[in-house]
């Protein structure tokens, strides 16, 4: 793990895992980002330590990492810490199972949540159950008096996918709909609802503060605007040419009155005695 406030960062809003999240992606790409995938939050994610947990030596490890964040699936980045007191900024590595586009990360980093066009989320990604409707099918092998049918966990789903917008986690969920059951279930999809609706924990607050996020290019490091850093790089390390540096005209006052200047401090020596 990083240090506290450091390392991986989940992004939000990602579909279910699936076994073909990453077939899209080389073989080697694709087994980093699966391991990644599975990291908790907070895991460090240096290209050295990486190195040491899986069988790729830091300079394919520092390619392959680059390359997942041109396919949309990583940005690295600063954020600052909320509530700390300071100007303290974390460096951070968020990372989405869910490819996402340049036009998602900038709104990301501006502390918005975009929803995704139906161009932008892959075909073979979109699943045909939701998080909610796997989460009570699952629920008859923690507590078998709790199975369910496919029709009953579909008309369930929407009360449980109001859990997810509410902030709670899969582990909360199940805690709430399989703690202290009575001995003998009747109607477990009339339960479920029961307790869906009557557990559903409360909005979470909204905080007033915006968002600071800076996002890093993913080679030399150079913080920018998420728009003049697409694909996570910068224009020099994507091999663009920079932009030209447009020079301003002084007025000609302006210019007399700094060559004034420069002549009386060459009129002095360093002691303070005309030359």
């Amino acid at each position: 793990m990083a240090n506290p406030g450091y390392g991986k960062r989940s992004a939000p809003d990602q579909l279910p895992r699936t076994g073909h999240d990453f077939t899209h992606l080389p073989e080697r790409e694709a087994h980093i980002a699966g391991f990644i995938d599975r990291l908790p939050d907070g895991s460090e994610m240096s290209v050295k330590l990486l190195s040491r947990c899986l069988p790729y030596g830091q300079a394919a490890m520092r390619t392959a990492l680059n390359n997942l964040q041109r396919a949309g699936h990583l940005r690295r980045g600063r954020e600052h810490v909320h509530g700390s007191g300071s100007a303290r900024w974390v460096t951070r590595t968020w990372f989405s199972r869910t490819a996402r586009g340049d036009a998602w990360w900038a709104a990301y980093a501006m502390g918005d949540v975009p929803e995704e066009t139906p161009e932008e989320a892959e075909p073979t990604q979109r699943p045909t159950r939701t998080r909610a409707f796997l989460l009570l099918a699952a629920l008859g092998r923690h507590a078998p008096s709790l199975a369910l049918s496919a029709a009953e966990c579909a008309r369930l789903a929407p009360e449980a996918e109001r859990w997810f917008t509410r902030g709670a986690s899969e582990d909360d969920m199940r805690h709430a709909l399989t703690a202290g059951l009575p001995a003998r279930v009747h109607s477990p999809a009339a339960l479920l609802h029961r307790r869906l609706v009557d557990k559903l924990p409360p909005p979470a607050p909204v905080s007033t503060r915006p968002i600071l996020r800076m996002i890093e290019c993913g080679k030399c490091g150079t913080p920018g605007h998420p728009e003049v850093l697409p694909g996570g790089f910068c224009s020099l390390c994507r091999g663009a040419e920079p932009a030209p540096t447009l020079l301003t005209t002084l007025a000609p006052e302006t210019v007399r009155a700094h060559a004034a200047t420069v002549r009386r401090a060459m009129s002095y020596g360093r002691e303070g005695t005309r030359v």
